[in-house]
């Protein structure tokens, strides 16, 4: 992983020297904190560090606006550190660009792999924002971008990464955009499941006649 200037956003003096210290352990720049998220958006934009790690709940403007506002003018990946994860939370966050979660307390390990996890899903979104004619169509071509590389994921049990690389490769080789290639694996994924369950269907009609 290559060296990183990193900007802090969290109130509490102990826990921000705790994620200092830990990432200069990993070999990366601290380049600034913020305590609230107003001076986080003021931060940010002045100091354009490589990557943003930010409590989920700041005083003053909620971490996920925060962020919102951030990407808002600067394409920045964000990492949130929060000590519960919820489906409505995570659903929040991604809507707003959140790259990735970082448990609290932080473990350095999973401090390592969560940066790494955030940085490529910020190249995956580089490669969606290259194709989209607006931010809109970019949303809506990661949302299917996710759902496609969750189907790779589990049928051919490959990682998040080699799922979008073979994304990648797949679309390439037939000349279609990102958003076309995702739409194409869940509809056959779809159709896949619609065939898995016509013998069951078939069952079921079949039982209600007997019944009748």
């Amino acid at each position: 992983m290559r060296k990183l200037r990193v900007l802090i956003v969290e109130e509490k003096r102990l826990v921000a020297a705790g994620l200092k210290a830990q990432l200069e352990r990993l070999g990366h720049d601290f380049v600034g904190s913020a305590k609230d998220g107003r001076e986080a958006v003021q931060s940010a934009l002045t100091i354009e560090p490589d990557l943003i790690i930010m409590r989920i709940r700041t005083p003053v403007v909620d971490g996920i606006g925060v962020a919102r506002t951030i990407l808002a003018h600067k394409a920045i990946p964000i990492v949130v550190h929060t000590p519960y994860v919820s489906a409505d939370l995570v659903r929040q966050a991604r809507e707003a660009g959140v790259m990735a979660y970082l448990p609290s307390p932080v473990d350095r390990w999973q401090l390592h792999s969560t940066i790494e996890l955030a940085l490529a899903r910020f190249e995956e979104l580089q490669a969606i924002r290259r194709e989209a004619s607006d931010l809109k169509e970019a949303w809506e071509t990661r949302r299917l971008v996710e759902q496609a590389k969750g189907v790779l994921m589990k049928r051919l049990k490959l990682s998040e990464a080699e799922a979008f690389r073979r994304m990648q490769r797949q679309r390439r080789s037939m000349g279609k955009s990102l958003k076309e290639m995702a739409s194409t694996i869940l509809n056959a994924e779809e159709l896949f499941f619609r065939r898995l369950n016509v013998p069951r269907q078939l069952q079921a009609i079949r039982y209600v006649i007997r019944q009748g």
